[in-house]
């Protein structure tokens, strides 16, 4: 498999929530660089393509757009 990614993740493993419209989705962040992040999630349905994910550990709240889905995993593109 081909890397397309111009730069690399990190593997991590923090707790997150994807933060939409009110809402609010439990993910896992697996790995992450200073540009994406693949979070495991219970199911990609329901998830929009715009959100917010916060990482309380860090502390942070990152604007995403989701560049792709699987059964239980999405991968996003910060900004």
């Amino acid at each position: 498999m081909d890397e397309r990614r111009s730069k690399a993740r990190h593997r991590v493993l923090k707790a997150g929530t994807i933060e939409f419209g009110g809402g609010a989705i439990d993910c896992t962040v697996r790995n992450l660089s200073d540009h994406g992040a693949a979070l495991d999630v219970t199911s990609p349905i329901g998830i929009p393509e715009h959100f917010t994910l916060f990482v309380p550990a860090d502390g942070t709240h990152l604007s995403c757009n989701v560049v792709w889905r699987k059964e239980k995993r999405i991968g996003v593109r910060f900004g």
